[in-house]
């Protein structure tokens, strides 16, 4: 029996080019699905067929790696409800998708994170930075690349950010995320988690305290101590498992959880680590549907 995979992008990065040559590597060629041009009937329970001709009941699994938010998780929705497997698995997306839901994830399992306040108004929301104490990191619920992220270092600055939020931000901008800012050692850790493993983390090194590589951070190695590890999985298990990338700070109370990304990209984590990431992700999406060997099920 042939095994269908299919990847669902929003454009093919060099993450996905990776991922392809993996699969090909295992004796699959998975379908590439463009989010653009998907049609959903969501009464038909998937017997309608996907772009590439297929009945959605006949994929054996979907790797979902939308670069649009919203398209991904709707796309997950729907595929799930039909019983199709996909990584990441709905559940997870949403919560990982939403940094408040994530937030309460973490919590709900007692792994550490810094301090989060959530507000609804410029008013409540002054009062929830003066409660938390400057500096605070203010995020928005959703987004990721490290944009749209303001450190503000007294009332004044602020004031001005959340007009600005209120005024001109849509709803996404009107519920405050506000975080306790966390003294970094001028970087941050970068862990990937695959199924039940931590296969490994590089430092985020940057002048800047937003130290994500697409703002400019420099990756390195970081060994995968037994104390990271166990936070990783403990926060990983906390939103559901899966594939995910976390961001680990440094601080002097010990090591926190602050975001987990459920589409990570890994370009330049690879060479760093030593570690082909994008044949762990593989490997661990043909072991979810039963296949140990190429193109052979278990």
């Amino acid at each position: 029996m042939s095994t269908r995979i299919g990847i669902l992008v929003t454009t093919i990065r060099p993450e996905e080019k990776l991922l392809i040559a993996a699969f090909e590597r295992h004796g699959v060629t998975p379908d590439v699905i463009l989010d653009r041009d998907l049609v959903l009937d969501l009464t038909a329970r998937g017997d309608q067929s996907a772009p590439s001709g297929a009945p959605w009941r006949d994929y054996d699994l979907i790797l979902e790696r939308a670069v649009s938010t919203s398209r991904g998780l709707y796309t997950l929705a729907v595929l799930n409800s039909w019983g199709i497997p996909t990584i990441n698995a709905y559940d997870t997306a949403r919560v990982c998708a939403d940094k408040a839901l994530t937030t309460l994830a973490l919590a709900a399992a007692d792994v550490p994170q810094p301090g989060v306040r959530i507000a609804f108004t410029e008013e409540s929301s002054l009062d929830a930075i003066d409660s938390i104490g400057y500096p605070a990191v203010l995020k928005p619920v959703t987004g990721s690349w490290g944009r749209l992220l303001a450190r503000v270092d007294d009332r004044q600055s602020a004031e001005s950010i959340l007009e600005h939020k209120y005024t001109l931000g849509d709803y996404n901008h009107h519920t405050s995320y506000i975080q306790g800012y966390v003294e970094k050692p001028g970087r941050d850790i970068r862990a990937f988690v695959v199924g039940d493993r931590t296969i490994c983390a590089i430092y985020r090194t940057s002048p800047h305290w937003i130290t994500n590589t697409a703002r400019g951070g420099v990756a390195s190695n970081c060994p995968v101590t037994p104390e990271l590890d166990d936070l990783c999985q403990r926060a990983a298990r906390a939103v559901g498992g899966g594939v995910l990338a976390l961001d680990v700070f440094e601080s002097a109370d010990g090591l926190l959880i602050n975001e987990i990304n459920h589409t990570m990209e890994f370009r330049n984590s690879s060479a760093p680590t030593g570690i082909d990431i994008a044949s762990e992700v593989v490997a661990y999406a043909l072991d979810t549907i039963g296949i140990d060997t190429i193109g052979v099920r278990a």
